[in-house]
Parts: C-alpha cells; structure tokens; sequence
C-alpha cells in the first residue's frame, strides 16, 4: 500500500483503478496496444496514454521499448517519483511476443563527463513455452 500512498498525483478514478489492478495482478510486461484493446469500452486511448504516464512518473511502472518498437509498461519495485531504481532486463519471445521482466539485476557503468537517467537491456529469444513445442 505505500505505493498507494505515493501517487497522490494520480486521481483515484475508475480507470486508473483499473489499470493500477492490472499493474499488480501480473508480472508480465503489457503493450500499450494490448492496454488500449482490452479496455476500449471502459476509457479510450488517450485516457489511458495519459494515466500510464503519470503511473511512470509516480514510480509504479516503468516503460521500454519493445523488439517491435512498441512501448511496454511493467510494474517497478521499491521505485518512486524521484528515481526509477529497478534496472533490470526484459526478454521477448521471437516467437509469442511476450515480454517478462528478469529478476537478474544489471550494472550500469558510471560513464566520464556523462549522467545515465536511463537505460534499456532487452533479451531476444524463443521463451521455456515456444522451445518446447
């Protein structure tokens, strides 16, 4: 619940509430085109956009761009709205074009004459599923 708590910015609405219950109940990573298909009757796509990017700056998701180009959304861990701290991987499946965030933790360098505010490792293979058939 301190997430909640930290999010004052995001109004407790419907829809937010609605994507904040996605967010929890996966570990999966989602689309935004997979978010705006699976809710086009409750809110339209521009409500969305805009509750996902405040989502992002309270430090409840964090976003990368996928293999496709696409923009992904996954739910962060111990993040907040001064820092995303949970760099970590994520691996999508060639195949079923799934994306999982990986608990593997990453270094990232400490680069002369440079402030890194972000950075993106994406994994490209076949997913335990897609192999096996």
């Amino acid at each position: 619940m301190r997430k909640l708590a930290q999010m004052a910015i995001v109004r407790n609405t419907k829809s937010s509430r609605i994507l904040m219950d996605v967010f929890k109940n996966t570990q999966r990573a989602l689309s935004v085109v997979d978010l705006v298909s699976r809710f086009k009757e409750e809110m339209n796509k521009t409500t969305i956009y805009r509750i996902l990017e405040k989502l992002e700056k309270q430090g409840f998701v964090h976003s990368f761009t996928g293999l496709d180009g696409l923009k992904w959304y996954a739910k962060c861990h111990d993040c907040d709205s001064h820092k995303h701290i949970d760099a970590h991987p994520h691996f999508q499946c060639q195949s079923c074009q799934k994306i999982d965030c990986l608990s593997e933790s990453i270094s990232i360098p400490k680069l002369e004459g440079r402030k890194v505010d972000f950075a993106q490792v994406l994994l490209v293979g076949k997913c335990g599923d897609c192999t096996s058939n």
